[in-house]
């Protein structure tokens, strides 16, 4: 079995495409849906098996796409056929290549095109840094398309509405279009095979299954990504993309040795009454009921339909675990013993839309714990966190449709029904002026009483330097076993300060005290300490500060230029951006912002950038709140 993913934005007809695929031989194809409207779609083709993986478009889903590319042999990017479409493809393009996974590119819809092939590509181009060559033009008649001629074997094909092409002569009008576009083909591959090169610095006319071999070559080897067209809905150009994936896309070994891995977790769902189910693939043999997969005994395997038993999966082969609760998707590259660490381009982008998440019912508070981890084992773009002002939970998705879908899923699923609410960013205080203070604390209320007496000094620190405290007590005035506690009351006296903030960035000296043979202790002291720098501080009185993140937003070239006026006008400072050395047509943006502008900023980029953009924020430093 082979195992394809298609991928691409939303409205580009990947759906369509995989069932045009998937029925070209008439046959009802076995299609099973997951969590996130993933799915898998098995069929037959030429008596061979294969398996598409598909997830929607949208940044939501990227996250769900590195474990479905893990697990397939090729990829094929459906991109719409229209040039202001390219910057919306960019990162797929960046995941593919950063995967180093043989793709093919289908430019689908040619049927509505207004836009040339050549000028598609060419848009598409400036996000890859490997060539992408049009392995088909088409033919127009009336500005309509209506067929299309294959660059390698030179055949021109009528396009039929959801039936075969037939073959028609090459028109003449696109002949010299033809030889062109063959030739910059050819110069292309070339570029990878030297007989291929010979002969035509030789004016030798290449055979066509010469050509044919050195294009699966350098598909294979990730050299080039071909480029072809039709139309999904329509079925056009289904048989020639289907053939080239049969004949080009390598066999599970290829996939084993670029992963490492036993077996590869592709797509994941949690089922009312069933529990957790894994889409897995075996990359080779192991795989099976009863079978150690990750540390532990793999449970039943079942076929995509869900119910038909399956026994050991032969390499290659796909099948839904059941029952086997400890695989998941956040590390999704099995072995016997465990799992091989994921590689870079498989990490998710940070999960930037947070929210605190409560159950309306406080009964359910135990249920949601529970629930929550479950739910990050199949879905990799989740985040879970507590907010350190109210000790509640705060929920990180990739935007407003992946919460929503989450919430759906939390409430179909475990019964739990919840509410959400903005997180605030957490503001602290800080002194601006010195003093001394002295307290005693003194209590009688019979029996052994409670003496202790502080002097201390309280100065501010500079911005993160936190707490520090000292003593230059002399003579014993404040015994040294006592020391200690002043320090811990002074601590206690941080959680809060006089505008109800945590206090930061102060100095507390204790320089001198007195103490009672009987009635002094910790508590005393420590009681002491704590009131002390509480009086100094209401003394000096105290600024808010607010947190700075230092942001670092990737986003495709075409947009970096509208970035200054959106930061500016969320009060954030741009420090600059430059071309991002890991992805061709992106650029590296950074800035400090307010922390409490990210959720605006989460909202503003996506509409600025269309999607396409992501950031990372790490906390920089404090500044006052004005």
């Amino acid at each position: 079995m082979k195992v394809v993913s298609i991928v691409g934005p939303s409205q580009a007809g990947k759906t369509t495409l995989a069932e045009a695929l998937a029925t070209l031989e008439g046959a009802k194809p076995r299609k099973h849906v997951l969590f996130g409207e993933t799915a898998v779609t098995r069929f037959a083709f030429m008596g061979e098996d294969w398996a598409l993986l598909e997830a929607p478009g949208g940044a939501d889903h990227l996250p769900q796409l590195g474990p479905m590319l893990a697990a397939s042999d090729a990829v094929v990017l459906c991109v719409p056929a229209e040039t202001e479409a390219a910057v919306l493809c960019a990162p797929y393009l960046r995941l593919v290549e950063a995967a180093a996974l043989p793709t093919f590119i289908f430019i689908n819809k040619i049927d509505i095109a207004q836009d040339r092939t050549s000028e598609i590509v060419a848009a598409l181009q400036a996000f890859c840094p490997h060539g992408i060559v049009l392995r088909q033009i088409p033919i127009r008649k009336d500005g309509h398309v209506i067929g299309a001629v294959d660059l390698i074997s030179e055949r021109a094909w009528e396009y039929h509405d959801h039936a075969r092409s037939s073959l028609m002569e090459l028109p003449e009008s696109i002949r010299d279009r033809e030889a062109e576009a063959r030739a910059e083909l050819l110069e292309h591959l070339a570029d990878f095979d030297e007989a291929l090169l010979t002969e035509l610095i030789e004016d030798q006319a290449p055979m066509t299954d010469e050509v044919y071999e050195v294009s699966t070559k350098v598909l294979q080897h990730h050299d080039l990504l071909p480029a072809l067209l039709g139309s999904a809905s329509h079925g056009n150009g289904m048989m020639r993309l289907m053939k080239s994936l049969r004949h080009e896309v390598p066999d599970v070994a290829e996939t084993r040795a670029r992963i490492g891995a036993l077996a590869v977790g592709a797509l994941a769902d949690t089922v009312k009454h069933l529990g957790k189910t894994v889409l897995i693939r075996a990359l080779a043999e192991g795989v099976a009921p009863g079978a150690k997969l990750c540390g532990a005994a793999v449970g039943s395997i079942v076929d995509v339909d869900g119910k038909t038993q399956l026994g050991a999966l032969k390499p290659g082969e796909i099948g839904l675990t059941v029952k086997t609760d400890h695989l998941s998707l956040s590390g999704p590259l099995y072995t016997a013993e465990g799992i091989v660490p994921n590689p870079d381009w498989m990490a998710a982008h940070a999960a930037n839309h947070r929210l605190i998440l409560e159950p309306e019912n406080e009964r359910d508070e135990t249920r949601l714990a529970a629930a929550l981890p479950k739910l990050l084992e199949i879905d990799p773009g989740l985040s879970l966190g507590t907010d350190p002002a109210t000790g509640k939970t705060v929920l990180g998705t990739q935007g407003p449709l992946h919460l929503r879908r989450v919430l759906e899923k939390l409430e179909a699923d475990f019964g739990l029904k919840l509410a959400t609410a903005p997180l605030v960013a957490a503001l602290c205080e800080t002194i601006t002026g010195t003093a001394q203070k002295q307290y005693r604390h003194r209590k009688q209320s019979g029996g052994a009483g409670q003496f202790a007496d502080v002097v201390i000094e309280v100065s501010p620190l500079g911005r993160g330097e936190g707490f520090r405290f000292t003593e230059t007590v002399k003579g014993g005035a404040v015994p040294r076993n006592y020391i200690p506690s002043v320090e811990a009351g002074a601590r206690e006296a941080l959680a809060a300060g006089p505008k109800g903030h945590p206090v930061v960035d102060l100095a507390v000296n204790l320089s001198d005290g007195k103490h009672h043979a009987v009635d002094s202790s910790d508590h005393a002291f420590r009681t002491a300490g704590k009131m002390a720098l509480r009086e100094a501080m209401a003394e000096i009185g105290t600024v808010v500060l607010q947190p700075v993140s230092k942001v670092v937003i990737s986003v495709p070239s075409t947009y970096a230029g509208g970035l200054s006026p959106l930061v500016s006008g969320l009060k954030g400072q741009v420090l600059g951006f430059s071309a991002d050395p890991a992805a061709k047509g992106w650029d590296l943006f950074e800035a400090l912002m307010p922390a409490a502008s990210l959720p605006e900023l989460f909202q503003s980029l996506g509409g600025a950038t269309r999607g396409t953009a992501s950031f990372a924020a790490t906390l920089d430093h404090y500044e006052e709140q004005y």
